[in-house]
């Protein structure tokens, strides 16, 4: 009797599915990740890598959280959000963007990046085109792949403000194109778009009916005095059948960690959206839904001054980094962030940043991640003696070039 076949082993890397194989890991979470786990181990580290506020979530909103905890709301909650939340976030998006909204109109998911995953889930599909202007907030490629969308990327650089053009989105769109994104102001650049920029893209988008657009709005609070946010959703009242708005309670309130954020759009998109969410994550945390009310309802007292704070520091790192020679930079106009060009000193953004961590202790994300591989990200959202302490050991290390 022959002996029995050995059973076929199959490693686990072997049963991941392609889709899984092609996803990249956030590298601003990883970078953060290492800068915190090498500060923990004793070394000398400043870190201007991450994207998170170093103030504390106001108190009026923990109180809030903390109440609805004490009153036993810990139970599963409607999957689309709270209706008082909906309520309150469709008012404030007719209020401050401009856009009338209903409840119905309304997701709240975990996080902005959950509503541009549902909103990618429910939209796109394989052979959509995805247009990206670039550099871009380095999820949005990755989300659009897994909703098996091919992405096309329109670049622009410092020396041109990071600015998309009408001219330049035109020539882009083709009859796969589905889905337009517009972070602004935005993450990494800090570029605000203008009301005449965003006319002369609302043109374009009128003789396109096959292109939607989402609007990621999430630093909407934070831009320079002289700037000011407009969304694209309030400003073309015609185009709302196919303009969607992506926001959130982590950047101007504080609350990065709350994972409260929202879409809006056409109610049937919403709804499609809500019934995705109903079979993967279902509701957000029930009681930080009510922290989130607070803030939507509450006093914007706190947002503006910790806006003008990340204004103070914003000024303070352009002005640094533009005192260094070799680096190009267009000064943020909003959001935390600067976005310099070294492409002169003859590193790549990896080299760069790795080079930057190991040599001086100092934490940036490569703007590869980004779509630009001259530039690195500097966040802002430190103090600002630790982003004067980081433009000291930027300066030594490219000194020492």
């Amino acid at each position: 009797m022959p002996a029995p076949r050995p059973a076929l082993r199959i490693s686990p890397a072997e049963r991941l599915s392609e889709r899984a194989k092609a996803l990249q890991p956030s590298l601003t979470l990883a970078i953060a990740a290492r800068a915190k786990q090498l500060k923990a181990d004793g070394h000398d580290i400043c870190s201007l890598s991450a994207g998170e506020p170093d103030f504390e979530t106001p108190e009026f909103i923990r109180r809030a959280a903390a109440e609805a905890l004490a009153a036993g709301l810990t139970r599963y909650g409607p999957a689309a959000g709270e209706p008082a939340l909906r309520e309150a976030i469709a008012a404030k998006t007719g209020r401050e963007n401009g856009r009338p909204t209903t409840a119905a109109e309304v997701l709240v998911t975990n996080g902005g990046k959950q509503a541009l995953y549902n909103l990618f889930q429910v939209l796109l599909q394989s052979g959509d085109e995805l247009l990206l202007p670039s550099p871009y907030w380095l999820s949005y490629p990755e989300i659009a792949r897994m909703a098996g969308a091919r992405v096309v990327e329109l670049a622009s650089s410092a020396g041109q403000g990071f600015r998309l053009t009408a001219g330049q989105l035109e020539a882009a769109i083709t009859p796969a194109s589905r889905l337009l994104v517009l972070n602004s102001p935005g993450n990494p650049t800090g570029t605000v778009l203008n009301r005449g920029e965003l006319e002369a893209i609302a043109d374009v988008l009128r003789r396109h009916p096959q292109v939607a657009v989402v609007c990621d709005e999430i630093y909407e609070f934070l831009v320079d005095p002289g700037h000011e946010h407009i969304s694209l959703a309030g400003l073309a009242p015609d185009l709302a059948d196919r303009v969607f708005i992506v926001n959130g309670c982590a950047k101007g309130w504080a609350m990065t960690g709350w994972r409260v954020g929202w879409l809006v759009g056409p109610e049937a998109v919403i709804a499609a959206a809500a019934a995705l969410q109903s079979q993967t994550t279902s509701n957000v945390c029930t009681f930080a839904q009510y922290g989130a009310l607070a803030a939507v309802n509450g006093p914007r007292d706190c947002v503006q001054e910790m806006a003008a704070e990340f204004s103070r520091r914003r000024t303070l790192l352009s002005d640094g980094l533009r005192a260094i020679e070799g680096i190009t930079l267009h000064p943020p106009e909003g959001a935390f962030y600067a976005f310099p060009d070294l492409s002169r000193f003859g590193l790549d953004s990896m080299q760069l940043s790795n080079r930057l961590l190991d040599e001086v202790g100092l934490a940036v994300v490569p703007g590869g991640a980004f779509g630009d591989d001259r530039c690195i990200r500097l966040s802002c959202a430190a103090g600002p003696a630790t982003i004067d302490d980081g433009l000291a050991r930027l300066r030594r290390f490219l000194s020492s070039l």
